[in-house]
């Protein structure tokens, strides 16, 4: 499925803007070797040739609303330029999310994760080996990022469970994938925190258990949920999905804040 979409993308914006794109690289789940027909998209870094005009972005808009889905095909396009500095700050670049091309806003799918992913372990479709890209990871920019990452993004969300789940019934279902979203997340980020290296969203679960073993069973079934099994996550579930990512931040700021 992963060579089929690629192949599928190159062809059609060979045909829509030839020379535009001049490397591919995978990134995410299926770089990672954790990729799953049910759960995951391909994500994808594409390096072209020349900086974006009206008309490329319009062509562009047309191919991505012609790829099937799902899984979507989402990415960031790096035109050299921008690919010689490897952002961290935001720009406004051309990126793709759920298969939809954006061109007009700032770009936080750049950030020193998606680079250390990118070096260590991105697969050519086209275009010379990720390490011969000379991607620059700043190993304070990394500690940085996760460590905000985790307070403004996952605390700052986990924190209005709470209230939002204060007239709630405990036994009430809920959608599977916020309550994993919110289990794997942040393990992600403190296992980067602690070892320079990124896993995937199953790995983290793993992770998750041997750091904070109250918080296991939770961890394993939600691995399970996302590799397809028919499992069920009630208010209460996601109330402790929110505890762990306090539990989870609060000992990654203890340990890496200097």
């Amino acid at each position: 499925m992963i060579e089929e979409l690629t192949r599928r993308y190159l062809d059609a914006v060979d045909q829509a803007l030839p020379g535009y794109v001049s490397s591919l690289y995978v990134v995410g789940s299926a770089a990672l070797g954790a990729w799953q027909a049910r759960a995951s998209d391909v994500d994808t870094v594409i390096l072209t040739s020349r900086p974006a005009t009206d008309d490329d972005l319009v062509r562009l808009a047309k191919v991505h609303a012609g790829m099937p889905r799902p899984p979507h095909l989402d990415g960031v396009y790096l035109d050299p330029a921008v690919a010689r500095s490897w952002p961290t700050d935001r720009p406004v670049v051309p990126f793709v999310v759920d298969g939809e091309l954006r061109t007009d806003q700032p770009c936080g799918e750049l950030t020193p994760v998606l680079w250390l992913t990118l070096r260590r372990y991105g697969i050519p479709v086209r275009g010379p080996a990720a390490a011969e890209l000379g991607i620059r990871v700043d190993p304070e920019q990394l500690r940085r990022y996760n460590l905000d990452n985790l307070r403004e993004y996952w605390q700052r969300r986990a924190a209005t469970f709470p209230t939002e789940l204060a007239e709630v019934a405990p036994d009430m279902i809920v959608d599977p994938g916020i309550v994993t979203w919110f289990v794997l997340g942040p393990a992600r980020s403190h296992y980067t925190l602690t070892h320079d290296d990124v896993i995937s969203k199953a790995t983290a679960g793993v992770y998750l258990a041997q750091l904070f073993p109250e918080y296991a069973d939770l961890a394993h079934r939600a691995v399970r949920w996302r590799a397809g099994a028919a499992e069920q996550f009630t208010a209460t579930d996601l109330a402790a999905a929110g505890d762990s990512v306090h539990a989870v931040a609060d000992d990654a700021w203890r340990r890496f804040d200097d």
